[in-house]
């Protein structure tokens, strides 16, 4: 299990995009079970929708390659020196909506992985109801981001 200030020493996201609070369980390079609260305070809430808050499901997404980036990370030698990005999002589905209050349980289990691409399937619950599913694609490369005018 990892407490928020691991997770902050392993993935570059801070708040407000920092998604995941908690890993509950964790096999380098292999899965992540981590853990969202969902405040009321978020503050995509205010938009999404006034009167009727949900978290888009563009950011339950994200929560899952967050995870899939705590799982690949762990696994380095190095992760300080290394970026992940998403190479792709397959077979996103929505089945229950995330509302303030909920515990976000992050579900990622490698699918594959083959030089600097890995895919994970993701799966999203809120009370053992399934809120999101998506196979997730990252290529993993190092050195920092550079400008490419």
């Amino acid at each position: 299990m990892l407490k928020f200030e691991e997770i902050t020493a392993i993935l570059p996201h801070r708040y407000p995009f920092l998604l995941v609070d908690r890993v509950l369980e964790l096999g380098p390079g292999k899965y992540c079970k981590a853990l969202k609260n969902v405040s009321g305070s978020e503050p995509y809430f205010q938009g999404h929708f006034p009167g009727n808050p949900l978290m888009p499901g563009v950011l339950v997404v994200e929560a899952l390659a967050q995870a899939g980036g705590i799982a690949i990370f762990s696994e380095l030698d190095d992760p300080k020196n290394s970026n992940i990005l998403f190479g792709g999002i397959e077979k996103a589905r929505f089945k229950h909506p995330v509302i303030p209050g909920d515990q976000l349980i992050l579900d990622v289990k490698l699918k594959a992985h083959r030089g600097a691409l890995w895919a994970f399937d993701g799966i999203a619950t809120v009370e053992d109801k399934l809120a999101a599913k998506a196979e997730i694609k990252m290529m993993i490369f190092d050195g920092a981001l550079k400008d490419k005018k």
